[in-house]
């Protein structure tokens, strides 16, 4: 068991990173968090560029749910942005009238970290660094940025490794 935080900014390389962290192994779950949009041709163009690379004998499981973390072997999780991004979506934190949607986005977050740190198996997950930029100008930039900052932190601090993906140059910060 051990758990692998890869972090990039967009484009960085940071998923082809991870993925090779995993090569070689054939028990690897792919959990793919992205919502698909099939009005939306660039997103699912860039869904069939990650399908296309992975090995044959890894299995695609998409799912949102924390509890699919919990399960033996090897996990790559691509990526905690999109899972945040459906996370904040499936809370309704949008709605600025919901005085409950920020305590259950904060549940959910709890969820994911706790289920990062009980899992057995070989994880390797990646997430955007969003907060080498600009503060953004809506409150629901802010949200989002702010969310994920703090789960990034919350993972790298219960990680074995941590890596920084830099114009496609990996660099190991632990």
């Amino acid at each position: 068991m051990s758990r692998v935080l890869v972090l990039g900014g967009s484009r960085s390389g940071k998923s082809a990173h991870a993925e090779q962290l995993l090569a070689g192994r054939d028990d690897v779950v792919y959990l793919a968090t992205s919502r698909r949009d099939a009005a939306d041709a660039e997103w699912t163009a860039r869904i069939a560029a990650h399908r296309a690379r992975r090995p044959a004998g890894w299995t695609t499981l998409e799912s949102t749910a924390p509890s699919e973390l919990v399960r033996g072997g090897s996990v790559l999780v691509d990526s905690i942005t999109t899972w945040i991004a459906a996370l904040m979506d499936e809370t309704g934190v949008w709605d600025e009238t919901d005085p409950g949607a920020l305590d259950r986005l904060a549940r959910r977050c709890d969820a994911l970290v706790d289920n990062w740190v009980m899992t057995p198996a070989h994880v390797v997950a990646v997430s955007d660094e969003v907060g080498l930029g600009v503060v953004p100008e809506t409150r629901a930039g802010r949200l989002f940025r702010d969310t994920l900052g703090t789960v990034n932190q919350r993972l790298a601090a219960t990680s074995d490794e941590v890596w920084f993906v830099v114009a496609g140059l990996p660099q190991r910060l632990r």
